[in-house]
């Protein structure tokens, strides 16, 4: 066998990650034997440094995860149209003529609820790079309005301005819930204002786990809709196994190694890894 093709998910921390287990199925599904993905941690420290080195290791690109995300945007030499929007990219592609970013989080997103946003509300939990791409990508899918609540007011208001949307100090009822925010890797459900959004018909949250993380289970028990973090990582996951490999993605095998891999805690999503 020649050398490995490599690719990566970089953030800090990385280990619940489950994005190796996904694309290593995708790769052994459509017999491409000499690809690898791995766990990259990286603290913030040295995130800029180590980034442009990969190339000559043998890294054909890397997905990107907290803290990363636009530290990754501001590294590359050229952008997708999502990621140039949402101001934040969490996959990377090593070309001949640098490094180019993108951001799958917002179509992922999108392809993960299987049900179109357009006319109807949404409030996004949050105000990080998942909640960036999450309100980009409701926006652009024509919802009605996007709503922004963040613990820290200031950080949702400016949040919004950059996507011409609205911040809430406070929450109130909509159509569509999106919980981008860290509850269920710390915190539980009464750390937000859930029972301020009304009776939302469709949840999406951004955690995953074995078990339902606390916004999953509120969601189920109210008979909500649920898209799940692992279906959100899947699809965001697909569309850079695309841009890596110029193949479409086996969907089904990366959804089937996403849920039967094991991990006791829940995992913070974010759209990557």
């Amino acid at each position: 066998m020649g050398a490995r093709v490599l690719t990566a998910v970089a953030g800090w921390p990385v280990s619940h990650s489950r994005s190796p287990a996904m694309h290593n199925a995708a790769f052994a599904a459509l017999g491409m034997d000499d690809w690898l993905y791995t766990r990259l941690p990286l603290p913030p420290d040295l995130f800029a440094e180590s980034v442009p080195a990969l190339p000559a290791s043998g890294y054909r690109g890397i997905n990107v995860t907290i803290p990363h995300k636009e530290a990754a945007f501001t590294l590359a030499e050229s952008a997708s149209d999502a990621a140039a929007a949402i101001g934040a990219a969490n996959t990377l592609t090593f070309r001949d003529d640098g490094i180019a970013a993108d951001n799958t989080d917002a179509h992922g997103f999108l392809n993960a609820l299987d049900e179109p946003l357009s006319g109807r509300s949404v409030l996004v939990l949050g105000a990080g790079g998942a909640a960036r791409a999450v309100v980009w990508a409701a926006r652009e899918a024509g919802a009605r309005e996007v709503l922004v609540w963040n613990r820290t007011y200031e950080r949702a208001r400016l949040l919004a301005a950059d996507f011409a949307v609205e911040a809430v100090a406070r929450p109130r009822p909509v159509e569509v819930l999106v919980n981008t925010t860290a509850v269920g890797l710390t915190g539980a459900a009464d750390d937000l204002p859930l029972s301020e959004t009304g009776d939302p018909e469709l949840v999406a949250d951004l955690v995953y786990g074995d078990f339902d993380p606390p916004v999953s289970a509120w969601a189920r028990a109210r008979g909500a809709r649920l898209t799940d973090g692992r279906e959100v990582l899947v699809r965001q996951g697909a569309l850079s196994f695309a841009r890596w490999t110029g193949q479409d993605a086996p969907v089904t095998q990366m959804r089937e190694a996403v849920r039967s891999c094991g991990d006791a805690s829940f995992a913070p999503v974010r759209f990557r890894g």
